[in-house]
């Protein structure tokens, strides 16, 4: 401080022991004018000096701090010392809070802050598909405004928020939220949107397969105890109705056996701790036997060719291979009626190893598609039952593919046949 003033007043006592000289040596006139001549100029350096400040302040952001003399130089220096800091700082909170938009758009939940009168100060992008939002145009308006469900205002109004809101098509029919609001800073809400859709669906397939396990054991079982009630009430067992019910029985014992079989197979493909053992693998070796077995289940009924048009080898599980193309290659001789014609092929398409499975079958409805890897779904119930199908093997295939990282390609057009083809990757081939 001491050292301010002294520059401050420092100019001002030189100009007055000047004009005290020039009194001494010519007049007191004189060394006024001198004097007075001097500080006029003094003082228009000083408002030249404020003008420049006041110029910086009108745009300090795009202007530079001007620079300065005497004590505005200081003052000069010490303010752009401060602005420094101070966009330093402001560069800091900027990029932190850049990052915090991009973690909370990187959140698999859409996040909506909400004031006091539930007014939208915030959201996330995935909380704007969800809610159907627009940050350019939304913003400040009421979310009940733009979420209408009776639901959604009714649980919001109550002030419940113990337990999540399930919400079903806010914008998108198919689309079901867990909605959260979680209240914080006095008046506050963080509105946390989840989609779980596929979690819903999952629990609908999970009630569907336990539905169907049930009815799909019932009905052999059935068969079964009553063939045996039949067999004990009667005297003579060495009848006709003893022997069919015998043959019956076995046959629907061995329709259990499979279902059993397959239902442990799908329990061992979906289990986390299921390693896939990997091995080179002889695919045109494999797809012979696999043709032998289908001409054994087809019993001359069909006619079944094989195509091999390479001899590439693949890395993956030999098992689990021939079960997936087992299982296509049944599923064509199934839903193929007698007479009818299966093609199994091994080729190179687009520089992918593809294996397919070609039937001149009855063929599959567009809507059936999207469905058919679901456990027991099936598009002719009472004909795959009649083959003895389980309804688990397109399930067993897709999970197959997945664990070597191929996909399932299904095509189909009904009363011409349907093809189903395995699309290995590139890493897959052994060769």
């Amino acid at each position: 401080m001491t050292d301010f003033w002294q520059r401050v007043t420092m100019p001002i006592a030189g100009l007055l022991m000047l004009a005290l000289l020039l009194w001494a040596i010519f007049s007191a006139v004189a060394a006024l004018l001198v004097f007075s001549l001097l500080l006029l100029v003094l003082y228009v350096l000083h408002l030249r000096q404020m003008a420049a400040f006041e110029f910086w302040l009108a745009s300090p952001k795009e202007r530079e701090i001007p620079e300065g003399f005497g004590v505005w130089e200081d003052l000069f220096a010490a303010l752009n010392q401060v602005v420094k800091r101070f966009r330093k700082k402001q560069d800091q909170l900027s990029q932190a809070l850049h990052y915090m938009e991009q973690a909370t758009s990187a959140l698999p939940e859409g996040v909506v802050i909400l004031d006091g009168a539930d007014r939208i100060e915030w959201c996330n992008p995935l909380a704007e598909q969800h809610f159907g939002l627009d940050t350019r145009q939304d913003l400040g308006q009421q979310i009940t405004y733009l979420a209408r469900q009776p639901e959604f205002v009714q649980y919001l109004a109550m002030a419940q928020f113990s337990e999540p809101l399930l919400l079903r098509g806010i914008r998108q029919e198919e689309i079901v939220l867990s909605i959260k609001i979680i209240a914080y800073g006095g008046d506050k809400k963080l509105l946390i949107s989840r989609d779980v859709t596929h979690l819903e669906r999952i629990d609908t397939m999970r009630r569907d397969f336990v539905a169907n396990v049930s009815h799909e054991l019932r009905t052999p079982l059935t068969v079964v105890n009553g063939f045996v009630e039949t067999l004990l009430d009667m005297e003579d067992r060495d009848c006709d109705m003893a022997k069919r019910g015998l043959q019956l029985m076995g046959e629907q014992t061995e329709r259990m056996t499979r279902l059993v079989d397959d239902l442990l197979t799908l329990s061992r493909l979906e289990s986390d701790s299921s390693v896939l053992h990997e091995e080179t693998v002889d695919v045109p070796a494999l797809l012979d036997l696999v043709l032998q077995e289908g001409q054994r289940l087809s019993n001359g009924q069909h006619t079944l060719t094989l195509h091999l048009e390479n001899q590439h080898k693949l890395l993956g599980n030999r098992a689990e291979l021939h079960s997936a193309f087992g299982n296509l290659c049944s599923n064509a001789i199934r839903y193929t009626p007698a007479g009818g014609e299966i093609i199994l092929r091994w080729q190179d398409v687009d520089g992918q190893a593809v294996f397919s499975a070609q039937d001149s079958g009855i063929g599959i409805a567009p809507q059936h598609l999207p469905r058919l890897t679901e456990r027991f779904y099936r598009v002719d119930r009472s004909r795959s039952r009649e083959t003895g199908g389980t309804g688990l093997g397109l399930a067993i295939v897709k999970h197959i593919a997945n664990r070597h990282q191929a996909k399932l390609d299904i095509s189909s057009e009904e009363g011409k046949g349907s093809t189903f083809s395995l699309v290995f990757p590139n890493r897959r081939n052994a060769d």
